[in-house]
């Protein structure tokens, strides 16, 4: 159960009741691929427009770059933005709005006759556009939810990353074929078959979300999407983007303001509420944080290539924009290769080392393209970055969705593709300096230069991260969530040593060592009193469709409990499945005052008989289980007496694990220990939304009160009772 301080339901189900036959059928993903494809295309058509643009409104080429950094800053700005209002809103309602925006846009482009006009449509398009990613993303997990699965299937992920970096790449080739024969005009009209089309299936394919808008008064809602976060955010992002656009002039006082704003956008989030931008995750989460600063320097050197290659082609070379476009045709082509690949694989440490080698090599292949080079070697050259985009794509989305939680997806996707914004400005900061008089070879080469720091950065960031293969450890090529016996070994690299405790034990039952040094995930190295199965209750709590969302790395915490259960019946302890779940009875009678509770029944997101609220499918219960549906927080507060069938069962030991640690696991074990249980937790099988949080009670809290072990520990701790 969620922590009773998280007031954001992030467990509502997008659709009522589960889904029949395949849940991710043509008619659910084909929107959510081409209205996620809407912004990639719009971001990378533009590069074979922009010698046309300049020529038609009569203006220095240099000056039409402002067409790409008002996109991608208001893309990076929006993004976050579109998939906190999807949190909030519904993200079939903020998906819908976007494509709409983006029909609007293709008007004002195609009818434009200034600079100013197309930069209004461009912005235009920039913010409709970027609703499409964050809420695809959000109605996949939730449709994922729905159905009982702790994670959808690969193919969706992969099909979602194939799309956009495939529009990437295939973006200037179709923007060439567009503008070679109708003119940069169609750089703008093109957006409006596509997003009519995207638009009815749409409304066609993706049913209502559910929930009704909750606007309430301007403050709660301010509060509530955290707009004084947003503002500060956009704030601090544009005055960086202002000091990016000057380079190679050093703009100074934008790059205060962005210092000075990013600041004090720190200390609020830190205060608010419901931040927008999670500051104690992003500390906290080391592994997440990791992944948006690949992500956007991976992207800022395979911009870095489309943008000034694609010029170097027409000025350099003297091919027009349709030739440039075929060129980059492979590029495009070998980018869906790669990502189809990638995402038929759970494994993401390897393939993203992959990619940064491949990144290295084209950044040093590029030193050598001059005037001279044969066209088939610059096709060759181009090919490496599209390996090196569908690969990085992939794998980075895969990263994200394990590691983010489920509660803030929308925004948490949104601010992947912030940082590659943020990246895709900085390439074009870095192509404008290059070339800043005039294009050449040498400016070419200078743009190789810098690509290969950062390719060097990108590959010691990814074979540095040891988070990533603890990831493939717990994400490998296994059965599906939960599958007993199946679950990840324990991890057996050196941790941080954690003090030893010398408080005394109250039992004088055989004892066992722990081998884990690391409290949040294993057990500590005091010696553990041994445990009897048949005086043993295994309590799994709360390993549902509706909280498994909530939670990092949902599959690998199945499978522990998976582990655990198959301990239990193979040694005879007793097993115990518990649910929140609330009956009409049990809705009826909560108080306004109860918020985590009062929330739930205003959102019936925790209504008893729904697949939601079931426990979870790999989770089977057999005859002689004990099943206990409760109404709060607390295994205790339950519509059956679990003290009383506890005794009956003569019960002195517990075994618990569960979602969340702050919520279900604290209230129970805290309960438990009141009244006299021998407690065993096992920390691989909790995990809370907030991994501080969760690190705080397994370190500090806890130990006081359990044996703190993992599931790996409990086939010694019975076999030393006996």
């Amino acid at each position: 159960m969620p922590s009773a301080g998280d007031t954001r339901a992030p467990e509502r189900i997008s659709e009522a009741g589960a889904p029949r036959g395949n849940p991710f059928g043509a008619r659910f993903v084909a929107p959510l691929y081409l209205g996620a494809s809407l912004n990639p295309v719009n971001s990378s058509i533009i590069a074979t427009a922009l010698v046309a643009i300049a020529a038609a409104l009569h203006i220095p080429v240099g000056d039409t770059a402002i067409l790409i950094s008002s996109l991608y800053l208001t893309s990076a700005l929006a993004q976050p933005a579109a998939g906190r209002l999807a949190e909030e809103f519904g993200p079939r309602r903020i998906f819908v709005a976007g494509i709409t925006l983006v029909l609007v846009a293709g008007i004002v482009g195609s009818l434009a006759h200034s600079l100013t006009a197309l930069i209004v449509a461009r912005v235009l398009i920039g913010a409709g556009t970027s609703a499409g990613y964050p809420a695809a993303m959000l109605l996949i997990r939730r449709r994922a939810e729905q159905a009982g699965h702790a994670a959808p299937p690969r193919e969706v992920l992969g099909g979602l990353s194939i799309t956009g970096a495939a529009t990437v790449a295939v973006g200037p080739a179709i923007g060439g074929l567009l503008i070679g024969g109708a003119g940069w005009r169609a750089a703008f009209w093109i957006n409006i078959p596509v997003a009519a089309v995207a638009l009815f299936l749409a409304l066609a394919g993706i049913a209502r979300d559910p929930d009704p808008v909750r606007f309430g008064s301007p403050r709660a809602l301010a509060s509530r999407i955290d707009l004084l976060g947003m503002l500060g955010f956009g704030g601090s992002l544009t005055a960086l983007m202002i000091f990016l656009d000057a380079l190679p002039r050093l703009d100074w006082p934008a790059l205060a303001a962005a210092l000075v704003l990013a600041a004090a956008l720190a200390g609020w989030e830190l205060r608010a509420a419901q931040p927008f931008l999670d500051v104690r995750l992003l500390v906290a989460n080391g592994a997440l944080t990791r992944t948006y600063l690949r992500n956007g320097l991976t992207l800022m050197g395979t911009y870095v290539i489309l943008y000034g290659l694609t010029q170097w082609l027409e000025v350099a070379r003297g091919l027009s924009a349709y030739q440039a476009g075929l060129m980059l045709m492979p590029m495009g082509v070998l980018t869906a290769l790669a990502a189809r690949v990638v995402s038929r694989r759970a494994a993401v440490r390897w393939p993203l080392i992959a990619c940064a080698v491949l990144l290295l090599v084209g950044a040093v292949a590029t030193l050598f393209v001059g005037s001279g080079t044969p066209i088939a070697a610059v096709i060759c050259v181009t090919a490496v970055f599209g390996l090196t985009s569908g690969a990085g794509t992939v794998a980075n989305q895969t990263v994200l969705y394990q590691e983010a939680p489920a509660a803030a997806l929308g925004t948490a996707s949104g601010l992947l593709r912030t940082f590659g914004y943020i990246g895709s400005i900085a390439s074009a900061a870095i192509t404008g300096t290059a070339f800043h008089r005039g294009v050449s070879d040498s400016g070419l080469h200078s743009i190789a230069w810098v690509l290969v720091a950062i390719s060097a950065l990108v590959l010691v960031m990814t074979v540095l991260d040891r988070q990533l293969a603890r990831a493939d450890r717990h994400h490998p090529n296994h059965p599906p969530a939960g599958a007993r016996n199946r679950g990840p070994a324990p991890s057996t690299e050196p941790t941080r040593a954690e003090p030893t405790r010398t408080e005394p034990t109250r039992t004088e039952l055989p004892r066992t060592e722990s081998r884990s040094a690391d409290m949040t995930t294993g057990t500590h190295t005091t010696p553990t009193p041994a445990l009897d199965p048949a005086r043993t209750a295994l309590l799994l709590m709360d390993f549902q469709p509706v909280v498994l969302g909530a939670v990092p790395d949902p599959q690998g915490v199945l499978a522990r409990a998976g582990e655990a259960l198959a301990w239990a019946r193979a040694h005879g302890a007793h097993v115990v499945f518990v649910r929140v779940a609330l009956a009409d009875k049990d809705a009826a009678a909560v108080p306004a005052h109860n918020k985590t509770f009062s929330q739930a029944v205003a959102a019936g997101y925790l209504t008893d008989g729904t697949a939601a609220t079931a426990v979870h499918e790999s989770l089977k219960a057999e005859e002689g289980d004990l099943t206990v549906r409760k109404t709060r927080i607390s295994a205790f507060a339950s519509d059956t007496d679990l003290r009383a069938e506890l005794r009956a069962r003569n019960v002195d030991t517990l075994v618990l694990a569960g979602l969340t640690t702050s919520g279900v696991v604290l209230t129970t074990l805290r309960q438990a220990a009141d009244e006299d249980y021998r407690l065993f937790l096992l920390a691989d099988a909790t995990a809370d939304p907030d991994p501080e949080v969760h690190r705080v009670l397994m370190e500090k809290v806890f130990p006081h009160q359990a044996e703190i072990i993992s599931t790996a520990d409990l086939a010694a701790l019975s076999t030393a009772a006996q």
